[in-house]
């Protein structure tokens, strides 16, 4: 764009106040030519010269992002006792009243909003969906049947689950939205986001770092992006302002309320120090699960009896499922016993009994569709289950119905808090998959069992024992899945054994680049298929119905690799499929006669290494449990060993073909052009 043209959009934009303010700027600073500006300096003169606060947005042409977008931030307080308090750390902030006549409204309360977008009865149109708004949504003005809405994003949603009572997770949630939100805003105006400050927020163990935060932001940057922190009258002359014409003021019901206000006698807490904190709950776990064959009559004087927390969530359990959630003791039923007991647990932060009373109430987790359907967009799909028992596939869109009925159906009864735990894992994926892709890198299909699995191997590995995954806090979850889906940047550092690592990578299934490609390989040259742990992987019609590179094929070899228990195993056989293909690959001569039998390969291995050890064979040598030597092996022994095994294999016994009237398959067309074994 030539300097004239900019100059003129720039009139257009702003005003004739434009060539005045570069008047003044070029006689300030001598400059007889003015097209020497170049356009950001154009911009800063307007900023400056011209007080506008609309100024336009520079975009980079490489990144197609806004080079000076500013986040623009309001930060709301629940009550004035609370904002008198933030007000003692430098922190302003501004009550619902404060903010008159703009309201605050829920996310969901704008959701009910746009239901009536495209409404028409006579073609039969619904409107829009009742899909959660997002953070880009929520960062808008609305102007709404004469009413003035900013919307909270939905991290600050207050709901049946429990991710919202930790503080931890709260804060991280908060960098993220806003990183979120400043790297994808493409409209004009600024995004305002609002931040809600709650007051039980102020009981949490970990509010200093929520006030650590604030500070950061007030300071004008996070991580990075620059953001501002401003009183929401101030900052609406340069938010981005949406008008809702589609709504009339009959469509409004009572159920758009606004975000309300506490109100206080006195004001009260002056620092964090007058704040009655949260306890932190410790008790030991203990099973309850011999009560399942014993009457009812004794589990209720068990629970007249029992102050264990945990113990009362699995005697409330069993009564549910054996009576009903109706069923009544002393005028109180199993669900109200429950949510109570839910709450209580929640308070002291007891995240077990939290997950387990959330999992029998049958919770689920807020707006998980679109993480899921994040996780399918970006190639990979989802299951969930135990292992050992059927797992559930998610290999499209599902709605929050669907997904309660899979979770409570297919995980609950063989695990109670998994039910939970593991949405919690789906949404951390969803969360880590959008902005962290590579974090994923060679994980064809995400099993939530499995990845559990990998982070209960890393507390063993790391000397945490003692610590259950059930009772980490939610970001405690989180932080620790993100460790183990990054295992390969920090193995070598923290040192992990072969074994350690093996056991990590194989409980993620990952796979190398090209692994499915190498696979196709091998099947063309072998006509009988492979075979691990009983499970048959056929050339026959696998080559002739898919294709190399298609995702059916791949997922074909992922679940024959998954039918390895062991995780370890499993991935010193995905090391083994990477040998043979590179030994067929330099041999194009060899052509396998028999199926591939990988469990011989791998015994044959195992033979070789335990004779050069002088290491005494048992009576089944394959055997999980006598090969963890040789799991253990540093990769480059393991390959010596594996490489040997697979051309014994070749050589012995007419494995490969040597005659003309043996057909290759290639997958596409048949061809009795065999090579010879020279």
């Amino acid at each position: 764009m030539s300097w004239t043209r900019y100059v003129a959009i720039c009139r257009v934009i702003i005003g004739p106040d434009v060539l005045v303010a570069i008047q003044r700027f070029r006689a300030k600073h001598s400059m007889i030519n003015t097209k020497e500006l170049c356009k950001n300096q154009i911009t800063y003169i307007i900023c400056q010269y011209t007080k506008k606060p609309r100024i336009p947005l520079i975009l980079d042409a490489k990144k197609g992002t806004a080079t000076d977008l500013v986040v623009q931030i309001v930060l709301i307080a629940e009550s004035m006792r609370l904002q008198a308090m933030m007000a003692t750390y430098g922190i302003q902030t501004q009550t619902p009243h404060e903010v008159e006549p703009v309201q605050i409204w829920s996310s969901t309360e704008l959701i009910k909003v746009y239901q009536h977008l495209g409404v028409n009865n006579k073609v039969g149109l619904s409107g829009r969906p009742s899909r959660p708004v997002g953070s880009l949504g929520t960062s808008k003005v609305y102007r709404i049947c004469g009413m003035t809405v900013l919307c909270y994003p939905l991290i600050f949603e207050v709901s049946d689950f429990y991710l919202y009572r930790d503080m931890a997770l709260l804060i991280d949630d908060i960098k993220t939205e806003l990183q979120f939100v400043g790297k994808y805003w493409r409209l004009s105006g600024r995004p305002t986001v609002c931040l809600l400050i709650r007051e039980e927020h102020m009981r949490d163990p970990q509010f200093k770092e929520m006030l650590d935060l604030l500070a950061m932001l007030k300071k004008g940057y996070c991580d990075g992006m620059k953001v501002r922190i401003g009183r929401l009258q101030n900052l609406i002359s340069s938010s981005c302002i949406e008008h809702l014409d589609f709504m009339n003021q009959s469509d409004l019901t009572d159920n758009e309320n606004a975000f309300s206000q506490i109100n206080h006698e006195y004001i009260g807490y002056q620092s964090l120090t007058d704040v009655p904190k949260a306890l932190t709950y410790v008790e030991e776990k203990v099973s309850v699960a011999h009560y399942n064959q014993k009457p009812t009559p004794d589990i209720i004087e068990a629970l007249r009896s029992t102050e264990s927390i945990y113990c009362l969530c699995q005697l409330w359990g069993i009564l549910l499922n054996r009576e009903g959630p109706n069923f009544e003791i002393n005028g109180l039923n199993v669900s109200t016993a429950l949510t109570q007991l839910y709450h209580r647990a929640g308070s002291l932060r007891y995240w077990r009994a939290v997950r387990y009373c959330s999992s029998l109430l049958h919770h689920i987790v807020d707006s998980i569709s679109p993480f899921i359907t994040t996780v399918l967009v970006n190639g990979k799909e989802l299951t969930v289950g135990i292992i050992g028992q059927k797992e559930t596939v998610f290999d499209k869109p599902m709605t929050p119905a669907e997904i309660q009925n899979v979770m409570y159906t297919s995980v609950q009864p063989y695990d109670v808090i998994q039910a939970v735990l593991q949405q919690e894992v789906v949404l951390y994926c969803g969360r880590l998959i959008a902005t962290n892709p590579s974090m994923f890198r060679g994980i064809l299909k995400i099993r939530i069992g499995w990845v559990l699995e990998a982070m209960r191997i890393y507390l063993q590995i790391s000397g945490q024992q003692s610590i259950d995954v059930d009772n980490l806090s939610p970001f405690q979850v989180r932080i620790l899945l993100q460790k183990v889906l990054t295992v390969s940047e920090w193995a070598l550092e923290e040192k992990l054994t072969t074994l350690q690592r093996r056991r990590l990578e194989g409980c993620l299934c990952r796979v190398p680049r090209h692994f499915y490609n190498k696979i196709w390989e091998i099947l063309q040259r072998t006509p009988q298929g492979i075979l691990t742990q009983g499970h048959h992987l056929p050339a026959t019609p696998t080559l002739t119905s898919m294709s190399r590179g298609e995702l059916s094929f791949n997922l074909l070899v992922e679940e024959t690799l998954i039918c390895i228990d062991k995780p370890e195993r499993r991935q010193i056989t995905v090391e083994l499929l990477c040998i043979v293909a590179t030994i067929l690959n330099r041999n194009p001569e060899l052509h396998f006669k028999q199926a591939l039998d990988l469990d011989g390969i791998l015994a044959e291995a195992f033979s070789m290494y335990c004779k050069d050890n002088n290491i005494q064979l048992q009576a089944q040598p394959a055997t999980h449990e006598d090969m963890t030597t040789f799991y253990s092996l540093p990769y480059s022994e393991t390959t010596g060993y594996l490489a040997r095994a697979a051309v014994n294999k070749v050589l012995q016994g007419g494995i490969f073909s040597t005659t003309d009237e043996d057909v290759q398959f290639d997958g596409d067309h048949l061809h009795d052009d065999t090579c010879k074994v020279s």
